[in-house]
Formats: C-alpha cells, sequence, structure tokens
C-alpha cells in the first residue's frame, strides 16, 4: 500500500491512540509516537505541524465515539429518566476510555491553541444537541436564553466533574461511587432548576 497522506495520518493516528490507552496521557510525546508508528518524528510534525493538532485529531474521534455512543441510548418517554441515562452513559464512557478522556480534558486545560477550530466545536455542540430536547421539555417554562446558560452551566461542571471520574488518587481517600457523585450532580441542579423555574 502506498503511503499517502492520510494513510500516514492514519497510522500515525491508530499508534497515538494505541500508547495512550495502554501508557497513559502523558507518555504520548513525538518521540515515543515516532518509536511506536516507524515514522521519524520530522515526518510526524510533517503530517501534523505540532503535537497539539495531533492530539486534536484523537480528541475529535474520542468526541465521535462518545456520540456514537450516547446516540445509541434507547431512549424512555419521562425526559427526566432520557436526562439520567444520557448521564450514565456519559460516565460509563469516560470511565470505560480514561484515558483517552484524560488527553481530550487536559488539552482543554493545558493547549496553546487558543481558539478550538470549528469541525471540533461542532463536535461539542453535537454531542450536547442529544440532551437538548430532553432539558427543553423539562424546563420549557425558561426563556431560550435561560435554557441555553443552564445547558451550559450544566455541561461545565459535568466535564469539570470528568477529570475526577478519570482518576484513581482519590480512591482512598474516599469511597464514594462515582456514578453516585455524577447521578446527585446532574439530579440536584435539575431539581434546583425547577425551583427556580417556579419561582
Amino acid at each position: 500500500m502506498t503511503n499517502t497522506k492520510d494513510n500516514i495520518q492514519r497510522i500515525l493516528l491508530e499508534k497515538g491512540r494505541e500508547l495512550v490507552q495502554e501508557k497513559g496521557a502523558d507518555y504520548l510525546t513525538a518521540r515515543k509516537l515516532s518509536e511506536a508508528s516507524g515514522c521519524s518524528v520530522g515526518t510526524i510534525y510533517n503530517q501534523f505541524a505540532n503535537m497539539d493538532n495531533f492530539i486534536l485529531a484523537q480528541n475529535m474521534r474520542t468526541l465521535d465515539e462518545l456520540y456514537d455512543y450516547l446516540s445509541r441510548l434507547l431512549k424512555d418517554s419521562n425526559d427526566y429518566k432520557n436526562l439520567n441515562r444520557y448521564l450514565d452513559g456519559f460516565v460509563s464512557f469516560v470511565l470505560a476510555n480514561p484515558n483517552l478522556w484524560f488527553l481530550l480534558y487536559r488539552f482543554h486545560l493545558q493547549s496553546e491553541v487558543t481558539r478550538l477550530p470549528k469541525p471540533y466545536l461542532r463536535k461539542l455542540v453535537k454531542i450536547t444537541g442529544i440532551w437538548e430536547p430532553s432539558f427543553n421539555n423539562v424546563f420549557g417554562n425558561l426563556s431560550i436564553k435561560e435554557r441555553r446558560l443552564s445547558m451550559q452551566v450544566l455541561w461545565v461542571s459535568l466535564f469539570s466533574l470528568s477529570s475526577f471520574l478519570t482518576t484513581k488518587a482519590l480512591d482512598n481517600f474516599s469511597k464514594l461511587n462515582k456514578k453516585t457523585v455524577s447521578k446527585l450532580l446532574l439530579n440536584t441542579y435539575l431539581a434546583g432548576l425547577s425551583v427556580l423555574k417556579k419561582g
């Protein structure tokens, strides 16, 4: 098979993904990727310009996988149950892919990329779009602006909590079940919004 640009990128992305899954996000460097893929460091930079772009491509694949996972969940006629199912799906996905998710989470905290590309942002919006119909049905009395803000606050909270899901550092300190903590956060937030809605 000819080593076209697309083929080289595919090989690099597959090898990089394996490294992250097996060794962790901290292990992923251009040198380690070069050793695992058989491509030179120069080839890696020719394909992606820098490691931030490489990680961005990895994260876009992770977001696609999360979207596919959430979109396959069975829907209920009860919108509160749907929101809890989406949360369960999100938590299950993160727990099943802790190293890949930590790569994504850390990228948002540490990357020098000041503006995320539109295809990446579209993937984020697509994921929140799965939750949106149920959220809008539950909080239909809120204005569109209030619902949008409330959804953003919820997602920022869940995204922040997701770093806790990827680490075992607190396991010895606390025996809290990670799924229980996530459910409590979601349902406390939804209950609070319901009270505000009535006010």
